[in-house]
């Protein structure tokens, strides 16, 4: 009996089959319940983003503002520093509103959010144990912008790595060094930063001067030597200070002169102040080698002259020998 009831349900002819598949479909359009479903979901969706992208601006609104009153006055490396970490915290809030948003659309398609999180979850986790020296290397390179520890152009000094900042990342920094090598470092084994650029430097020359030379005498040809430097050469802030004796022994003693100089520009002013003294010293070796050349020629012609003198009296007494002897003739 059931059976003959079931066979007599079933449509076995396709026509019948299509028309019960378009019926299905018609209640389907029909059903006005799950359109006002659909409807208010998608009210919903629109709402969640729209809201998404106005805290996101609102929020780039608030670290621009913050980024402006820290950059007001400062020097262009600095502002770039600001921009850096300011488009950095932009990244952070623009990828967290946005996985926000999606798990909200996705709960409006009546996903189970409790497993997909914990999913993510677990995910996270193992990247993050998988990928511990890139996390390092980016919260290092977040710290080494936000607090400011150097910027791009300074000369700084890592471990044993010396050179020019070329580029600051979060993960790298490259360096250039003097010699042109350039060295890229992980962020992460940055422990230990002398930055060269930060403040004025203080150059230090020592000049020997052989044992014989008069010591105020060199002091004062060396002054006289620094005079206008800091106007010759921009990188020397002011007048040298000639310190005196730094020390000293049997052949010779050695004057230490100190300058201050501008960030890292050492090694210019030393050279520009060695080349000064030098070309002094030179000027001066030369006028006391004509001085003594001409002194020598002095005795010379004077010794000349006094041989020329003895030689002219037996002269004299030949010549008037021989006038007596005419006279008594």
């Amino acid at each position: 009996m059931n059976r003959w009831i079931l066979e007599a349900t079933t449509p076995d002819n396709p026509v019948e089959q299509v028309v019960h598949f378009k019926d299905k479909v018609w209640e389907w359009f029909t059903d006005e319940n799950m359109w006002a479903n659909m409807l208010f979901s998608g009210l919903r969706i629109l709402l969640i983003i729209v809201l998404t992208r106005v805290i996101i601006k609102v929020v780039y609104g608030i670290i621009d503002r913050s980024m402006e009153r820290e950059t007001r006055g400062r020097l262009l490396a600095y502002s770039r520093r600001f921009s850096t970490v300011g488009g950095l915290l932009k990244n952070v809030v623009t990828v967290i509103c946005n996985f926000v948003m999606i798990m909200l659309i996705l709960s409006e398609f009546d996903f189970n959010l409790g497993p997909l999180l914990a999913g993510a979850g677990v995910v996270g986790l193992a990247v993050g144990f998988g990928a511990q020296s890139l996390v390092k290397d980016v919260i290092t390179g977040f710290f080494i912008i936000f607090e400011d520890q150097f910027a791009v152009g300074d000369v700084i000094q890592t471990g044993t790595y010396k050179g020019t900042v070329e580029m600051i990342g979060l993960r790298t920094t490259r360096l250039l060094s003097s010699t042109g090598e350039v060295h890229i470092i992980p962020n992460g084994t940055i422990v230990n930063v002398t930055n060269y650029s930060l403040a004025n430097a203080l150059a230090v020359v020592d000049v020997p001067v052989k044992i014989e030379r008069g010591l105020e005498t060199t002091i004062a040809l060396i002054a006289e030597a620094l005079q206008g430097i800091e106007e010759r050469n921009e990188n020397i802030l002011a007048y040298p200070n000639i310190l005196g004796i730094q020390s000293m022994n049997t052949s010779e003693y050695v004057i230490r002169i100190a300058a201050n100089c501008q960030p890292n520009a050492r090694d210019a002013a030393q050279r520009q102040i060695q080349s000064d003294i030098k070309q002094a010293l030179e000027k001066q070796t030369a006028l006391e080698e004509a001085e003594a050349e001409r002194k020598a020629r002095e005795l010379e012609a004077q010794a000349e002259e006094a041989a020329g003198a003895v030689g002219a009296i037996p002269r004299r007494q030949v010549a008037a020998a021989q006038e007596g002897e005419k006279g008594e003739n």
